[in-house]
């Protein structure tokens, strides 16, 4: 068996430290005793950017918001679907995030940071969106764990009623909220619809194998 091996920690505003390990040839990143994110397991984040475009197929220059960046895999299929005319936002609030994408982690990114669509802010993404007014035809938000939160507090406020419809605000009409969770949650789907969105909810495989623990994507479009 392959020991683990840490290497690297990356401070959290207002949460507890994340830490990056290596396994062989597989990276987790683990907060306390929770796995967040594992290289092995990429086919829901990469089902965030597919069931997205499916949505806007058609829409020239398509202007795309992804928060967080994780470990890369929804930004980069995001590429795969976008066309030369397209622009991304990377809103990622850790800066080691982007260090480890760059270092350790770079075979993994496989330069799609260096992409020229794409533009990468670090900010909080609802501050981000909150700048936005009609700005992106789509927000795709992976970040924490969904809605029901354990990284850290301040998360909360995107899944919120105010933070709802600041993301239906900075969509142009027509636009797509994707939301990425690992459990279905009733109580937001209620709050989606609440804010005026048209609601789909999609179960998909963590793994790109259709393997895997089941997650759930939420595809919420503005009506236009």
């Amino acid at each position: 068996m392959v020991s683990r091996e840490l290497i690297d920690t990356a401070e959290v505003p207002d949460g507890a430290p994340l830490r990056l390990f290596r396994r062989g040839g597989d990276f987790m990143i683990v907060m306390e005793r929770n796995e967040l994110m594992n290289s092995r397991m990429s086919g829901s984040e990469e089902a965030l950017s597919t069931l997205t475009a499916e949505r806007l197929r058609g829409r020239a220059g398509q202007r795309w918001l992804i928060g967080g960046y994780g470990m890369g895999f929804t930004l980069r299929k995001a590429l795969d679907e976008l066309g030369d005319d397209a622009g991304v936002v990377v809103a990622e609030l850790v800066p080691k995030i982007i260090d480890w994408a760059r270092g350790p982690m770079a075979a993994l990114a496989g330069g799609c940071l260096d992409d020229g669509r794409v533009r990468v802010v670090i900010d909080d993404v609802g501050r981000v969106i909150g700048g936005g007014q009609g700005r992106y035809d789509a927000i795709l938000l992976d970040v924490d764990n969904g809605p029901d939160g354990i990284v850290r507090a301040g998360n909360d406020g995107l899944y919120s009623d105010a933070g709802l419809r600041a993301a239906k605000a900075a969509l142009t009409p027509g636009g797509v909220l994707a939301v990425w969770s690992a459990a279905p949650d009733a109580a937001f789907v209620r709050r989606l619809k609440a804010a005026g969105f048209v609601v789909e909810e999609q179960a998909v495989r963590a793994r790109a194998s259709g393997k895997g623990p089941r997650h759930v994507i939420w595809l919420a479009q503005k009506r236009g």
